[in-house]
């Protein structure tokens, strides 16, 4: 008998908790609580679909793959066998992709004088290049010399995004 009375008052008092807790977070519309409610700080980002890492195989005896990072920040790394490059980038999307190709100008601000994939070793420090890009499909890119897509000479696929 006493078990039950004991478990009674507990249930008992355990509810009045609940219920004071209840009242106590409630929000009022005109308290000072309801001031502390912040926006939406939900971003959404779009960044250039050439961001993210791209690998071009170089036929010769090595199979050496020349990798290009193209950061959200404009910053670029260029590894090609024993050489690394550092750099910035420009990246023009076209609206129209069927009537003209998008361009991609590179600047190479830092390069160690390595011997790269091709087996030549050349500083390319302070070198600007201009291209412009094929997109074959959003995994696979071609860079041309010039806006006409029969000039491309180079064929990336993505590695990581």
């Amino acid at each position: 008998m006493k078990k039950i009375a004991l478990l009674a008052l507990i249930n008992l008092y355990g509810s009045m908790i609940y219920a004071e807790n209840l009242k106590s977070t409630e929000v009022q519309p005109n308290s000072k609580a309801n001031s502390s409610v912040t926006e939406n700080t939900i971003r959404i980002q779009t960044r250039p679909e050439i961001v993210g890492l791209w690998g071009m195989h170089i036929a010769n005896k090595n199979k050496c793959v020349e990798y290009y990072n193209f950061k959200s920040n404009s910053e670029l790394l260029v590894k090609s066998g024993s050489e690394w490059s550092t750099g910035i980038y420009d990246y023009q999307p076209t609206p129209d992709i069927n009537s003209v190709l998008s361009a991609l100008t590179f600047q190479i601000q830092f390069d160690n004088n390595a011997v790269d994939c091709s087996g030549i070793q050349e500083d390319q420090t302070g070198e600007i290049s201009q291209y412009y890009v094929k997109w074959k499909n959003p995994n696979t890119l071609s860079l041309c010399n010039g806006e006409n897509s029969d000039q491309c000479f180079a064929t990336l696929k993505r590695v990581l995004p």
